[in-house]
């Protein structure tokens, strides 16, 4: 099923946004995923649990509320430890190592896409509850996902940065 072009606005301003990412993440080895530059602000482990967090968030449960997959995508504690308004700790014993958290970001993302057609329609315009203050709608909540990866790929450049790594672009 081909998508509306409005999906497909969706899927490719999301799916660059993710390529980026992974651009960023390419070569980091386990101690850089929970590095934290003085004053402690933030670090990748976070900064990509919370990413995979906000996708499923805002393309899928906002989207189409729980469903019996969505266990198999994340624990509980998984989304607990990620969700907005938590806080980065410093120390890699508090975190899932890089790769469970990227099986995690990938899950979510094929989900979103295995269920991209579905969310086609009306139901996009509809508003959403709770509001969000970025945006009113479905769609816009689909089009804030791909603006949100960026936001926080920017976040982790700068940590790359600081961690005397060369710029990715």
């Amino acid at each position: 099923m081909a998508l509306s072009e409005r999906l497909e606005i969706a899927r490719l301003h999301i799916q660059s946004s993710r390529d980026y990412l992974m651009t960023l993440l390419d070569g980091l080895d386990q101690a850089d995923w929970t590095w934290m530059p003085e004053p402690p602000v933030s670090h990748i482990a976070w900064q990509v649990g919370h990413l995979a967090m906000a996708q499923y968030g805002l393309c899928l449960f906002r989207q189409r509320g729980r469903a019996d997959v969505d266990s198999e995508l994340m624990s509980g504690a998984f989304r607990k430890k990620f969700m907005k308004g938590t806080q980065p700790v410093a120390g890699a014993v508090s975190y899932p190592p890089s790769e469970e958290i990227l099986a995690v970001l990938d899950r979510v993302h094929r989900q979103f896409i295995l269920e991209l057609p579905g969310l086609d329609g009306d139901q996009l315009d509809l508003p959403l509850e709770p509001p969000h203050s970025a945006f009113a709608t479905r769609y816009g909540s689909l089009l804030f996902a791909g603006d949100h990866e960026m936001l926080h790929a920017g976040q982790i450049g700068m940590l790359r940065r600081l961690m005397g790594k060369p710029p990715v672009r």
